[in-house]
């Protein structure tokens, strides 16, 4: 249902951007976002948005991460500028989606993101 991509090794202050996209027989899009998980912690939402376009980003990424959809194409992506090595971390796409068998939360698998010092 949702295949993610785009991760990979980068420096401090690149930038790298990450692809979700949702496939099937999708009706609707309630909310599309990004997780990540750093080795030794709790997964963590890092932005999401919803079907009415309204976005919530972790204080951490505010003014260095944007999420910007493309709705033909069922699409979120993950904009990540002046990366550091705190956002090295395996990432998550997740998505709320109406489907024909109710809404369901689904997960895609995740990428790893790495930034070096």
């Amino acid at each position: 249902q949702l295949q993610a991509s785009g991760g990979g090794l980068v420096q401090t202050g690149d930038s790298l951007r990450l692809s979700c996209a949702a496939s099937g027989s999708i009706f609707s899009i309630n909310v599309m976002g990004w997780y990540r998980q750093a080795p030794g912690t709790q997964r963590e939402l890092v932005a999401d948005i919803t079907s009415g376009g309204t976005t919530t980003y972790a204080d951490s990424v505010k003014g260095r991460f944007t999420i910007p959809r493309d709705n033909a194409k069922n699409t979120v992506y993950l904009q990540m500028n002046s990366l550091k090595p705190a956002d090295t971390a395996v990432y998550s796409c997740n998505a709320l989606l109406r489907t024909a068998f109710g809404i369901r939360n689904y997960w895609g698998q995740g990428t790893e993101v790495t930034v070096s010092s």
